[in-house]
């Protein structure tokens, strides 16, 4: 997905949410086409997909992606209850593994998502060195 992805023009990265060992959504990267859209991460389009008769079991659920999550999907991956998240490579500029620790008291009282990652370095690492590389070319287009 993630190669897919980036044959689209959009950014390496893609993630699926599996329940009880089977795929149950998946994601890649849309943010810059079709149209720019700064919140169409990878994860965010995987949990848009979530069947709604699911979320019951969300701490169940394990969300597995080749980036570790950003700060947005991080928020929304600790909102919707999702049990564990899997990545492939660190991303040392803007992964939220660094958060964990550090939020509010309300949030610490509830389940965190267990954070397991870097797991595939040697296969993600080159992902996220050209998804950096590729938006550093185009950031100041954008902004």
């Amino acid at each position: 997905m993630a190669l897919d992805a980036e044959n689209k023009g959009n950014l390496p990265i893609g993630s699926v949410i599996c329940l009880d060992n089977e795929i149950i959504a998946e994601g890649k990267n849309t943010m810059l086409f079709p149209v720019f859209n700064p919140g169409k991460h990878a994860e965010m389009n995987a949990l848009d997909y979530v069947p709604t008769g699911l979320w019951a079991r969300a701490n169940e659920m394990i969300c597995y992606t080749t980036l570790e999550p950003c700060c947005m999907c991080f928020g929304r991956i600790l909102l919707s209850g999702i049990g564990k998240v899997v990545f492939g490579a660190t991303d040392p500029e803007g992964g939220a593994g660094c958060l964990i620790h550090h939020l509010p008291c309300y949030y610490s009282k509830q389940n965190t998502p267990e954070w397991l990652g870097p797991i595939m370095p040697e296969v993600c690492n080159f992902l996220y060195e050209r998804a950096a590389k590729t938006f550093e070319q185009i950031a100041p287009k954008i902004i």
